[in-house]
């Protein structure tokens, strides 16, 4: 499709958008707010490139319009995430340096008697622990470079290997509150603790884990067949150790205490803010900051470029402006609106309202990317407090769904995207959309359901 079509198909959407929220009852800012809040999903979603160039363009017109202050507009941007994942930024950039990330390769290279089995539930495994310590994206960076790596060793296509552990980084990272950049954003907005991700959402997340990997397994049971072919023919996976540079061991001694120091602090936070009687997840938010700034003292050489190179400010002004217009449906009372007429469709019903939730994010995130779904989703859901509800539950079925649901199409998360970029970089392989779908949509479906019966039955999630 040309620009120009694209273009006038974005421009008519958002009138359309405007015209039918105005004759379903909205006023003019909230009709207002919902077609300026569409015209930056649409102009992402059609205008990749440009979707910060939309962000700009919808909060211009927000506040040139009146539909939101400067005041309100800062309060929603949520700068206190924005800072998060900057502090989280500079430790990943410094764990890169000291090499963290060759040394969980090496783990993968010195697995005993190395079957393909064996590889592949390694790799999901590390897929998703890494996600959950650092996030996805990161994460699947450095196990993708690893697999193409003893693939290439091995002459094994490594496309299959690839899926396996993007699939896994998405499903594990829904485990802990910084496994996915929606994990921390539903924490701040919600009073979600560090604790309570571990207690709740992390046990459902490895039961999901478990099936995704039995899945996996039966559905490239013939790829694993010609790994275990090819192992016998090259010989043992020790040979590949030379491929690797390793750091020297005191910058790797020093980085892994580092971050390990930062994941306690993390994980304690509510404890600590009940000590020191701070506001709820002040310390979550804080704890990275305070480590980057310990990491910028340790290697001021590098402090410059783990800023500069290392945080995706691209990224993070992204997300603000679009939680900056997220929260405009709220301040306009839009979300209200929708809520009240979601609320009389499921007639109160909390268990129907939990399957809405669930089913629309894990839909919508393999559609849009689920940090923009989610951020759209928030609102809503406290329109939903409002009005009478627990919402309790209704924010594990968006983690969830937001989560999961990035794996049914090859555009549902940034970790996908990036993976086969890197794959037709590096080794000019190209994957069309149902060679990736039939498996996504297997997995993500199977463990959306998962989760789906987890949240209607135990009553430990409401």
């Amino acid at each position: 499709m040309k620009k120009r079509y694209k273009f006038t198909a974005l421009i008519f959407l958002s009138l359309l958008v405007y015209i039918v929220a105005g004759r379903l009852g909205f006023n003019f800012q909230q009709a207002l707010s919902l077609a300026v809040f569409s015209l930056s999903i649409c102009g992402t979603l059609l205008f990749w490139q440009f979707r910060l160039s939309f962000s700009f363009l919808g909060v211009s017109l927000l506040l040139l319009t009146n539909t939101i202050n400067l005041e309100n507009l800062i309060r929603f941007a949520s700068l206190e995430i924005i800072l998060f994942l900057v502090g989280m930024m500079i430790i990943v950039g410094m764990l890169k340096d000291s090499g963290f990330f060759s040394w969980i390769v090496q783990l993968i290279l010195r697995i005993p008697n190395l079957t393909a089995k064996k590889f592949l539930i390694v790799t999901a495994l590390i897929s998703a622990a890494l996600t959950m310590m650092i996030d996805e994206v990161s994460a699947i960076i450095f196990v993708v470079a690893a697999i193409l790596e003893i693939c290439d060793y091995f002459e094994v296509k490594p496309l299959p290997f690839i899926i396996i552990a993007v699939i896994s980084a998405n499903v594990g990272s829904a485990g802990t509150v910084l496994g996915n950049p929606i994990g921390i954003i539903i924490a701040s907005k919600s009073g979600l603790t560090f604790e309570d991700f571990m207690i709740k959402a992390f046990p459902l997340m490895l039961i999901a884990l478990f099936f995704t990997i039995l899945l996996l397994m039966f559905w490239y049971r013939k790829a694993l067949d010609q790994f275990n072919k090819n192992i016998k023919i090259f010989g043992k996976n020790e040979m590949l150790l030379h491929l690797i540079s390793v750091p020297p061991d005191r910058q790797l001694k020093i980085g892994l205490f580092t971050f390990g120091m930062t994941i306690l602090f993390i994980a304690l936070h509510h404890r600590l803010e009940v000590f020191f009687n701070l506001e709820a997840n002040t310390m979550l938010l804080i704890m990275p900051l305070i480590f980057a700034a310990i990491v910028m003292i340790w290697k001021s050489s590098k402090a410059r470029e783990y800023v500069e190179k290392d945080v995706e400010w691209w990224t993070l002004l992204f997300f603000m402006l679009l939680f900056a217009q997220a929260g405009t449906l709220k301040y306009t009372g839009a979300t209200n609106v929708i809520a009240n007429s979601l609320a009389h469709i499921v007639g109160h019903n909390p268990r129907q309202l939990i399957s809405v939730v669930l089913w629309s994010s894990a839909i919508g995130s393999s559609i849009l990317d689920n940090v923009v779904f989610v951020a759209a989703f928030i609102p809503i859901i406290h329109s939903f407090e409002e009005i009478g509800f627990n919402i309790t539950s209704l924010w594990w079925a968006l983690l969830f769904g937001g989560c999961f649901g990035g794996n049914i199409t090859m555009i549902g998360s940034t970790a996908n995207i990036v993976a086969l970029g890197i794959l037709e970089k590096e080794r000019n392989i190209k994957i069309v959309f149902f060679e990736w779908f039939w498996i996504g949509a297997t997995v993500g479906v199977f463990t959306t359901c998962i989760v789906w019966l987890g949240l209607l039955f135990l009553p430990f999630y409401r």
